[in-house]
């Protein structure tokens, strides 16, 4: 782990702000910690972070603000860390530009894992040419889809889905931003046809799309897929 990376713990509980900056500490983060709002953002604009983990339930300004505030100047990656678990809740705040969001508890592994997922897509150094894990491969460049070896045959439709989510790989991608990205900003919110296609999809690549190994749902909010295992953390 590159000891120059830095993440910014928004977090008025002290006790839980504790775990988190232990943790990252060990695991060779400079951590830097606030407890408020208004110091978080200043912060974040005076040291400029390589990641931002933030609370919802700030004692001084709400943690949507917050989210608003770093949204209009920068592009950090953003984890929401909250007790909130609604589905509402998290579809929201991931619309608002959150990259990740995690429910109170949450393990170490847990964290350390959507840290490397944010940080892949912060980062230019991953690859983008490639998606690999398991016994799945998705060239971009040659536009090809590989499950052990043999081609995959997916419509144009598909395969733009797929894609999206193999770049996003780790992060949860809600209905709203996938139905925008494939099918342009004025679609209806009827994501019938979303359903459809990750249905077909599941059919071609999973052994059994009843318990997905690529392509996960998350209840009431998107999907994710899982984390391309051709990246390596900086």
């Amino acid at each position: 782990m590159n000891a120059r990376l830095s993440i910014l713990v928004i977090e008025d509980d002290k006790a839980i702000c504790s775990f988190i900056t232990a943790a990252l500490n060990g695991n060779g983060y400079r951590t830097v910690a606030a407890f408020t709002g208004r110091e978080g953002l200043s912060l974040a604009a005076s040291l400029c972070p390589d990641v931002v983990l933030l609370d919802l339930g700030l004692p001084d300004v709400d943690g949507h603000e917050v989210l608003q505030k770093l949204r209009c100047w920068s592009r950090i990656p953003i984890i929401v860390i909250s007790a909130r678990t609604e589905e509402q809740e998290k579809v929201r705040t991931l619309d608002m530009g959150a990259d990740d969001y995690i429910t109170k508890p949450f393990g170490t592994a847990e964290l350390m894992a959507r840290i490397r997922t944010s940080l892949r897509h912060s980062s230019g150094n991953f690859p983008e040419t490639v998606y690999k894990t398991l016994n799945l491969e998705i060239h971009f460049d040659k536009r090809t889809v590989r499950l052990n070896g043999e081609l995959v045959h997916l419509t144009q439709i598909e395969y733009q889905l797929l894609t999206l989510l193999a770049k996003n790989s780790g992060r949860v991608l809600t209905y709203n931003f996938i139905m925008k990205n494939i099918w342009g900003p004025y679609t209806d919110n009827n994501n019938q046809i979303l359903r459809v296609n990750m249905a077909n999809i599941r059919r071609k690549i999973e052994q059994n799309p009843a318990q997905p190994q690529y392509v996960f749902t998350e209840v009431g909010i998107g999907y994710r897929m899982r984390e391309n295992d051709d990246f390596t953390p900086p």
